[in-house]
């Protein structure tokens, strides 16, 4: 089965359609499909339900998705210093539905697992959750949280061999492993693909069973969020 692609474009081909959701991994910046998001911006494919930790940042990541109207929904953690986010969200042109990030990762695992609902402590008494089934368990309250199985996950890993199996790098592991189970189909971008046999089989963070498309998007400019710096001290 063709599993590598040259491209963002061709490895979406066939995959999109308006109201469809989405499972995007990535933290911020660190970690984001990039070149997948930006397929998804020129294809235009609209009125998109998104679960990811957030929305990037204004004009990056899912940013972009914002900015251009594409997105319905956004399952997240935080707005952060998203403002384009915020905005749409105070103003109602965007509905959010907000989840602890542990709740996140759980929920999108447990969807990969075929497990559609679970209990958790996270959030109760809190808005979190308003609407949601409460259980007593040991004469403590639980409430209810859904699995989360998408039509599509796109994720960003480090390296993969043309098999498809991959490794992440460091914090941009976060949400990519869960998320790559998700869905029913798993797009995911490297900044390197190797020979098979090249990756060391323990090290390896997602079998390629999971993984139905793949492409290289290197070379990549690696964003920080906030830069801050102090002047060096002189002596």
């Amino acid at each position: 089965m063709k599993k590598i692609y040259p491209d963002a474009a061709s490895a979406l081909d066939g995959l999109l359609f308006d109201g469809m959701q989405l499972c995007v991994g990535g933290f911020g910046l660190c970690g984001i499909p990039e070149r997948l998001i930006d397929a998804l911006q020129e294809n235009g494919v609209k009125d998109l339900t998104i679960a990811s930790n957030n929305a990037g940042i204004d004009n990056e990541g899912l940013g972009k998705l914002l900015r251009s109207r594409q997105v319905k929904k956004m399952i997240s953690s935080y707005v952060g210093e998203n403002k384009e986010f915020e905005r749409q969200f105070l103003s109602g042109e965007l509905e959010v539905e907000f989840c602890p990030q542990g709740t996140l990762a759980e929920r999108c695992r447990a969807g990969g697992a075929g497990i559609p609902g679970f209990y958790t402590k996270t959030g109760v008494g809190t808005q979190v959750a308003e609407g949601k089934e409460v259980k007593k368990f040991d004469d403590e309250d639980y409430i209810l949280e859904r699995g989360i199985y998408a039509d599509l996950c796109l994720i960003k890993g480090w390296k993969a061999d043309k098999a498809g199996n991959l490794v992440f790098r460091k914090t941009a592991r976060n949400f990519n492993a869960p998320m790559a189970t998700a869905g029913k189909i798993c797009v995911a971008e490297v900044e390197e693909i190797v020979e098979v046999g090249e990756l060391d089989p323990d090290a390896i963070h997602l079998p390629s069973i999971y993984v139905k498309r793949l492409i290289s998007g290197a070379p990549y400019d690696k964003k920080i969020e906030f830069r801050m710096t102090r002047e060096r001290q002189v002596s």
